[in-house]
């Protein structure tokens, strides 16, 4: 019996041997609204980073004396142009001219961690690099050549970012605690909510972060040999399917925690207390 002769795919048909990438003669292949997400992702990201830029260079209304609430975006503020008090670390460098934030330390490593993050990358690759911006979508781009060349190539950095993420995260937590004894001593009001809220997802960020997952457990052969190892690379591996939420409500919580202790310190608004 003659079996029907099977027709062979050629490499241009399917794409998978080229070495470049598929064609899409149209600009796109969908039909529905396939350029609402990566709108939206750039919206999103654009909002916090006018928002968090114009605060960081605003210095004021980041320091609510009376119940030592410190905004996370002035944090650690190491200047003598940090109003009194708000210098958990002390002042080891001198006053700074306006075009340097107060946080001048801690936020271009946080916006390094948060620039190479994994999930960060995919957002802004797809959203404003266009590459790709969506399943059977034309790109504008003519090539790829990944992350093997400068820019990009810093991405590879992010593990070292990451380790200064939880320095800072540490020192966000230091200044949180803080923040329960104002000038009437120990009280808890809503700002300490808002604060300690905000250090709690930042750590659920940070620890659920792709490198904290390596850094636990990507290098172990054997985890039975290893079982205290294994046990935090287990739970930091339920942290790291939330990692893309986590990314995002951070970047709201930030910018709320910013805004109410901005409003507390300008006396916008008056600190609900619950105990003193």
């Amino acid at each position: 019996m003659n079996r029907p002769a099977r027709s062979v795919a050629s490499p241009a048909d399917t794409g998978v041997p080229a070495r470049s990438r598929a064609r899409i003669t149209a600009r796109t292949l969908r039909t529905d609204r396939w350029w609402l997400p990566p709108l939206l992702t750039t919206l999103g990201l654009a909002a916090f980073v006018i928002y968090a830029t114009v605060r960081s260079f605003m210095r004021e209304g980041y320091w609510a004396a009376e119940h030592h609430y410190l905004t996370p975006f002035y944090s650690p503020c190491l200047s003598d142009s940090c109003v009194p008090g708000s210098s958990h670390l002390g002042t080891p460098v001198g006053e700074l001219p306006g075009f340097i934030p107060l946080a001048f330390l801690s936020l271009p490593f946080l916006l390094l961690f948060r620039l190479t993050c994994y999930y960060y990358r995919k957002a802004y690759y797809r959203s404003i690099w266009m590459s790709p911006p969506a399943c059977a979508v034309g790109e504008p781009h003519s090539k790829y050549t990944g992350e093997t060349r400068l820019p990009l190539i810093v991405q590879n950095s992010h593990r070292y970012f990451f380790y200064a993420a939880v320095l800072i995260a540490v020192i966000n937590s230091y200044d949180a605690i803080l923040a329960f004894g104002g000038e009437n001593g120990f009280g808890i009001g809503l700002g300490n909510v808002v604060l300690l809220v905000n250090v709690v997802l930042l750590w659920g960020y940070t620890l659920s972060c792709h490198s904290c997952r390596h850094v636990t457990g990507g290098r172990l052969k054997h985890f039975s040999k290893n079982p205290v190892r294994y046990w935090i690379w287990t739970q930091v591996t339920r942290l790291n399917v939330r990692h893309m939420q986590l990314a995002w409500i951070t970047l709201a919580t930030l910018a709320l925690t910013d805004l109410y202790v901005w409003l507390v310190a300008s006396g916008t608004i008056v600190d609900p207390r619950f105990f003193n």
